[in-house]
């Protein structure tokens, strides 16, 4: 059945070229469908408790998507004419910038004071030009004074400050929204930064990280896509010699992945940083089954076989072991859909595409464009004397071999719990992008990017204003500020503290929390009269003012530090103010969860696709005792790896949690190509184990070791992308083949040996 398809290809094969390239065609034109996805909540189901919470935090106050302008000048004095003047005049161009609704500095912070009986509420500087040396030390004193500006638009130090725009966005079109906003600030940057030279400027903030997501996916693109081919075809041509096995092998790469994007784009997928690595997986994973079948076409011509039985007895040989390779490496792309993240579903997806696409082609479009093609291979001997070589090492050392790389293999997993789950999602990007270096500066020197927020729900209107409601608020903020991760705290006691202090005359003893209620609505009533469009306190409290919120800032810190804080403030919570209790909400808090989160669920879908896995093993293999033993080297790669990660590095942070199951079904493919060979030789040809593992070697290791290389090199390439969870994703997986292939040579061998010996012992007893 397999001879006369192999022999139908071969003849109509330009029908079948003119075919592949319509298909192609039909597939790759759903690509004009893809498009980048620029907001961070993408990386959360809509089922996802900590984006629910945030969610509903984010629609009872202002959003909090915000754009910092990070002012540092470079003689360090914030309080000068000619500094106040120029962050005077950001504040006014920032209001500006699309879809902001308001805007913060030092300049327009709206200082309340005394006069008599009345409460004056203005901007803390006017014009900074009429300012003199006495107003100056005045308005420094005030802003280095309040805690509502201090470590989180002024620095201690008096060196650094900002100017924070709130962002929000619409939501009809945000692919175009977001980065409208982004393109309006750095252009306003680069004017400012040509207006005011004396001035260090930085811009961060969530706008500003939402668009480096789609940056870093582009970046990849443009850069990662076209070193991952051209490594790819040196490794071909170097390794294959024959230039018209590598050209049709690139061209079936290039219909894979046009094929698996085209489809993504036809079922709306969106791209993310890490979906959008998907053409450098599908680009190296699509090679492996067209180097087998090329590999073993050339060997058989080299044999004395002309170029028509020569595919015929590739396809005859390969067929069942590529296609095999390609189900379980879909399988085990497939179970990624048990992420808790969406990108990596995507991820998943895409690349089943492509290997299914790969798979197609491989079959049908490889063999007969090599019909086509002129084919030299006098010269085609790379490897195999020195898999030959290797396989008599193999079989003189089996023993050694079999017991030393169990002892190594043992060992390295017992590392294994030493990993850590952590993550630190600012470190993301790597600090080749300039979002990461701006926000380490901005950290370093100002405040965090790294929040919580709290919505304290008084249980009744207007009971924000109520005096033992306000001091459980205010004892909980001041616990925050208490603790080392903590930047600055802003809460509307604070507030509330200055204008009873206002209305006594600005007396310092009053600066503490009303004790009337009634006096305290009057306080605030008379203070929001005051305030100017778009400084409401919308920000702090809900509009029935029955709830409010409490900000935290803090410093850059780990997922696990991050957690360990929220559970002591909510330890705090339900041992001080049990009927208080709430969640806090904010992206860190979302990421620094996602990761556990998806530990857990990404136990599920390995499990499933080892068992699916297994069960095609040995169904496919015809043996359950051989597809058993050919788990064994498949599911040590991984725990290998992840113990040498252990050694050296320690942590496994959002992207790692999805490589187990990620490289299940592609490590399968030596295994699943070894095996084949290795039963293939005991059941056709009556070879003794030792026999049938030269007959492995000899006929399938160099394909073995063409394809492992090329696999190692794309995932390599992978690991230099911008976006850390794509580089940590491509580094592991790269170990983890690596592993794989050394233990197919080494250790399968061996144990394969050493079973089938005891059986022979067994049948002679």
């Amino acid at each position: 059945m397999l001879i006369r398809y192999t022999e139908w290809i071969l003849k109509w094969k330009f029908l079948v070229i003119i075919l592949s390239i319509i298909s192609v065609i039909a597939l790759a034109s759903g690509a004009k469908n893809l498009a980048f996805t620029n907001d961070y909540r993408v990386f959360f189901s809509k089922e996802n408790p900590q984006l629910n919470a945030f969610e509903t935090l984010q629609n009872t106050y202002t959003k909090n998507d915000n754009v910092l302008f990070v002012v540092a000048p470079k003689d360090r004095q914030i309080f000068t004419q000619k500094t106040l003047s120029a962050i005077k005049d950001i504040t006014r161009q920032a209001w500006q910038i699309p879809y902001s609704i308001r805007v913060d500095s030092i300049t327009n912070f709206q200082h309340t004071r005394a006069e008599e009986d009345d409460l004056i509420v203005d901007d803390l500087v006017t014009d900074p030009s009429s300012l003199s040396a006495e107003d100056l030390s005045y308005v420094k004193n005030i802003a280095l004074h309040e805690p509502m500006l201090i470590n989180k638009l002024i620095s201690p130090d008096a060196a650094y400050t900002g100017v924070n725009i709130i962002i929000q966005l619409p939501g009809i079109d945000q692919m175009k929204e977001n980065p409208l906003v982004v393109s309006y600030a750095r252009d306003m940057l680069a004017t400012m930064k040509a207006r005011y030279p004396e001035l260090e400027l930085r811009l961060v903030g969530m706008s500003m990280m939402n668009n480096a997501f789609p940056e870093a996916s582009q970046k990849d693109g443009m850069t990662l896509v076209p070193l991952a081919f051209a490594a790819i075809i040196i490794t071909l041509l170097l390794l294959l010699r024959d230039i018209s096995g590598t050209v049709a092998t690139v061209i079936l790469v290039l219909f894979s992945i046009v094929s698996g994007m085209g489809l993504a784009g036809w079922l709306g997928i969106k791209l993310t940083p890490p979906s959008a690595s998907a053409p450098i997986i599908i680009l190296t994973i699509a090679i492996a089954g067209a180097v087998h079948l090329l590999v073993t076409m050339l060997q058989e011509i080299n044999r004395g076989l002309n170029k028509h039985d020569a595919i015929i007895e590739s396809m005859r040989v390969n067929f069942s072991p590529i296609f095999l390779t390609s189900l379980t490496t879909a399988m085990g792309f497939l179970s990624l859909n048990s992420s808790e993240a969406p990108p990596f579903r995507d991820l998943g997806n895409i690349s089943t595409f492509g290997v299914v696409a790969a798979f197609l082609l491989t079959i049908s479009f490889l063999p007969a464009i090599m019909y086509c093609l002129p084919i030299k291979t006098k010269h085609f001997v790379v490897g195999t004397s020195s898999m030959k070589t290797l396989g008599e090492f193999v079989i003189k050392r089996q023993k050694p071999l079999l017991y030393s790389l169990s002892i190594v293999v043992i060992t390295l997993l017992c590392f294994i719990p030493s990993n850590k789950l952590n993550d630190v999602f600012v470190n993301y990007f790597d600090e080749s992008v300039e979002f990461r270096r701006d926000t380490d500066f901005a950290t370093e020197h100002l405040s965090g990017t790294y929040t919580i927020d709290y919505s304290i729900d008084s249980h009744k209107e207007t009971g924000v204003s109520d005096p033992e409601f306000l001091q459980q608020v205010e004892s909980f903020a001041n616990w925050y500020r208490s603790q080392p991760e903590v930047q600055h705290v802003s809460s509307i006691t604070d507030t509330f503290k200055r204008l009873n202090k206002n209305m006594h005359g600005d007396n310092p003893e009053w600066y503490r929390l009303p004790d009337n209620k009634e006096l305290a609505a009057q306080y605030l009533l008379l203070y929001e009269m005051s305030l100017p469009f778009g400084l409401d306190l919308n920000n702090q409290i809900d509009l029935r003012k029955q709830s409010t919120r409490i900000s935290v800032t803090l410093q850059t810190i780990s997922s696990n530090q991050m957690l360990e804080l929220e559970q002591r403030a909510n330890n705090w919570m339900k041992n001080n103010m049990p009927e208080l209790v709430t969640d806090g909400a904010s992206p860190t808090i979302m990421f620094s969860h996602i990761g556990r989160r998806n530990i857990i669920s990404m136990l599920t879908g390995t499990t499933i696709a080892l068992v699916l896995i297994s069960g095609v093993l040995i169904i496919a293999l015809r043996s359950f005792k051989y597809g058993i033993i050919s788990l064994i080297p498949n599911l040590f790669p991984a725990g290998c790896a992840f113990g040498i990660w252990a050694i050296f590095v320690g942590e496994i942070g959002l992207a790692l949690s999805i490589v187990t199951a990620m490289t299940l079904g592609i490590v399968i493919d030596d295994t699943v190509h070894f095996m084949s060979k290795y039963i293939r030789a005991r059941k056709e040809k009556n070879l003794n184990s030792h026999d049938a593992v030269r007959y492995a070697f000899n006929n399938v290791g160099v394909a073995l070791w063409v394809t492992s290389a090329i696999l190692i090199a794309g995932f390599m390439i992978l690991s230099l992308s911008a976006f850390e969870l794509n580089a940590g994703m491509g580094l592991v997986t790269s170990i983890i083949i690596a592993v794989a292939l050394a233990l197919d040579f080494l250790m399968l061998p061996p144990l394969l040996m050493k079973i089938d010996s005891i059986k022979s012992d067994e049948a002679n007893a």
